[in-house]
């Protein structure tokens, strides 16, 4: 009993009070954008907002599950849990079931599933166990290709599974790695394969090759320019050029006709505001309507008449923003802000690598969904179908949000043990 006790007393209660607080507003934002006159109760089972209530009751079994559970379970079994989530990915492509276009969901009954939600924390845990390892050397080409391969894994399976959201996700664990060491070249080669790619999607695709030639002819005069700096140049120009054209060709034989038409209209090469468009559109009317102070809770008419679509999952931001206003929307974002910060200093605090290094990974899942999410609802993210945090309807989501972070949670309060 006294072991127990020491068990609770170490736990962080302000960081548990953040995703308290944010569940609990996420359950009241799902009760406003859904809301029937003739259920009225928010207590109802036959609705959305009562299905939740259970999600985040069996949420809170599962975060105590956790709590009592030996902090040294999740680096042991680390390899074990991240390979049976890889299993069920590759099963949910032959046995799952296809919804929104996407094959993703285990479904027995009326009870929905989504694996790749849970593969974060898994994939998480792998990266954390692999990159504290006592042989783990970032100087070494080894150490910087198996981390990639263990986030490349699951973001290919679910590619397969049609969810480019979800496996985009995984591409913020590239901040971990660079936390941990790996050179900031690759950081800094990453930033320009993206922007090259926006490039390639904007203008003419000679056009831009043309730019990078330019670019770096200009770069030549402020290196020696001998031979194997001659080369090396020549070599990126070719491989920038055949990215580019790679690019321009994928978009135009590979991406189907909606979702090249979500990236024009997210670039503004294409105005649809019925079509790909209508979604972002109609969102950002309801915030913008919501003024300084809001409409008032139940009093959004964009959200009472379903004018937002997806308005209790993915543009569940835009109730907030209708009903609560400009004031209601900063709440809600200084409440992430505040959890993730708090979960960055936490992580600094550890005394075990493989703690630290998780709690950084938490951290950076849930940013990019924060960032991406709202980023989404005002129209200056893509519509990549990625939930809020602890917000959005959905028992998968909140699971496995609730996992990840009180995963971390448990490490910390066991930080003196941990080494």
């Amino acid at each position: 009993m006294k072991e127990q006790k020491s068990i609770f007393k170490f736990i962080d209660r302000p960081l548990v009070l953040l995703y308290l607080t944010l569940v609990l507003m996420g359950w009241i934002s799902i009760y406003a954008a859904v809301y029937n006159n003739e259920h009225a109760s928010i207590l109802d089972l036959s609705q959305s907002y009562g299905k939740q209530l259970l999600w985040i009751f069996t949420a809170l079994a599962i975060a105590l599950m956790i709590i009592l559970t030996d902090a040294k379970f999740f680096n042991a079994f680390a390899y074990p849990i991240y390979i049976g989530t890889i299993l069920l990915l590759v099963v949910v492509l032959f046995a799952g079931k296809e919804i929104a276009g996407s094959k993703s969901w285990f479904q027995i009954g009326e009870f929905r599933i989504q694996p790749a939600e849970f593969a974060k924390f898994a994939t998480n845990l792998a990266l954390a166990h692999y990159l504290s390892a006592l042989d783990f050397d970032s100087r070494k080409r080894k150490s910087q290709i198996i981390p990639l391969i263990i986030l490349a894994i699951p973001a290919l399976l679910i590619l397969l599974q049609n969810d480019t959201g979800s496996a985009i996700v995984y591409s913020s664990l590239a901040l971990v790695l660079y936390r941990q060491g790996m050179p900031g070249s690759i950081l800094l080669i990453g930033i320009a394969v993206a922007i090259l790619a926006i490039m390639a999607l904007m203008f003419n695709q000679y056009i831009v090759i043309t730019g990078v030639g330019i670019l770096l002819i200009g770069f030549t005069f402020f290196i020696r320019r001998n031979w194997q700096n001659i080369v090396k140049v020549i070599g990126i120009f070719v491989v920038a050029s055949l990215f580019v054209l790679s690019v321009d060709y994928a978009f135009q034989n590979v991406l189907e006709l909606h979702q090249k038409t979500r990236i024009n209209v997210l670039l503004g090469k294409q105005i649809d505001l019925k079509g790909a468009g209508y979604n972002v559109n109609q969102s950002k009317i309801a915030i913008g309507s919501g003024g300084f102070w809001g409409k008032g809770f139940l009093k959004g008419t964009q959200t009472k008449f379903n004018f937002v679509p997806e308005q209790s999952t993915d543009f569940i931001f835009c109730t907030v923003g209708e009903e609560w206003g400009f004031v209601g929307s900063t709440v809600v974002m200084l409440l992430f802000l505040a959890l993730i910060v708090r979960i960055i200093m936490m992580a600094e605090r550890q005394r075990s690598d493989f703690s630290r290094i998780y709690g950084y990974g938490v951290a950076s899942i849930l940013f990019f969904h924060f960032f991406v999410n709202i980023g989404m609802t005002i129209g200056l993210m893509p519509v990549i179908g990625i939930p809020l945090p602890f917000f959005s309807y959905g028992g998968s989501s909140l699971w496995a949000f609730t996992i990840l972070l009180f995963i971390f949670i448990k490490m910390d309060s066991n930080r003196l043990q941990l080494v």
